[in-house]
C-alpha cells in the first residue's frame, strides 16, 4: 500500500459520498486509477463498507446506546476470537472490540429502551459460558462521533455586564 492509497482511504473515511472524479482531482490522478484502487482495496478487504452517520437525537426515534465491558475466559486454542464471534453474531450488537485493561471486550449495541438493553445483557450476554462479568454504560449525549461534531453550540449572544 502506497501513500496515495492511504490518502485515498483518509478522504473516503471522512466523506464516503465523494465521487471518483472529485477524489481524482484532490489526489492529482486519473479517475480510472482511483476506481481501480478502490476496487482493489474492496477486494482485499481493506474497505469493509460505507456508513451514513445520523444524529438520531434530532429525530423522533427513541433509542438507547450502550457500551458494555465484558470480562471473559478465553477459549483454549482460540483465545478471545471464539467468544467475540459468538457475541457479534447477535443482531442487536453493533460492534465488538478486544481491549486492554480490566475488561477483555467492549460491546456496543442499540435498543429502544433501557429495559431492552438490560434484557439483552441479562438473558443473552451474561449467560454465555465464557462471560465472567459485565459492566454496562449508557450514552447520555454524543458530542463527537467518528470524528464528526454532533451538536454545535450557538455562540452566546447575551451582552456582557460588568460592575
Amino acid at each position: 500500500m502506497d501513500s496515495t492509497d492511504i490518502q485515498l482511504l483518509m478522504l473516503i473515511e471522512k466523506n464516503s459520498r465523494m465521487d471518483t472524479k472529485e477524489l481524482a482531482v484532490l489526489l492529482g490522478m486519473e479517475q480510472s486509477d482511483v476506481t481501480s484502487r478502490l476496487t482493489r482495496m474492496k477486494e482485499e478487504g481493506i474497505i469493509c463498507g460505507y456508513h451514513t452517520m445520523i444524529d438520531w437525537d434530532r429525530t423522533n426515534v427513541e433509542q438507547v446506546t450502550a457500551l458494555i465491558e465484558v470480562r471473559v475466559t478465553p477459549q483454549r486454542g482460540e483465545g478471545y476470537d471464539h467468544v467475540a464471534e459468538r457475541i457479534y453474531r447477535y443482531p442487536e450488537v453493533n460492534s465488538v472490540y478486544l481491549i486492554s485493561g480490566a475488561y477483555d471486550l467492549l460491546v456496543t449495541l442499540e435498543g429502544k429502551t433501557l429495559k431492552e438493553v438490560s434484557s439483552f445483557v441479562s438473558s443473552k450476554l451474561s449467560t454465555l459460558d465464557s462471560v465472567i462479568s459485565t459492566t454496562t454504560h449508557f450514552i447520555l449525549k454524543r458530542y463527537k462521533d467518528h470524528g464528526t461534531v454532533m451538536e454545535r453550540r450557538e455562540p452566546d449572544k447575551r451582552e456582557m455586564v460588568s460592575p
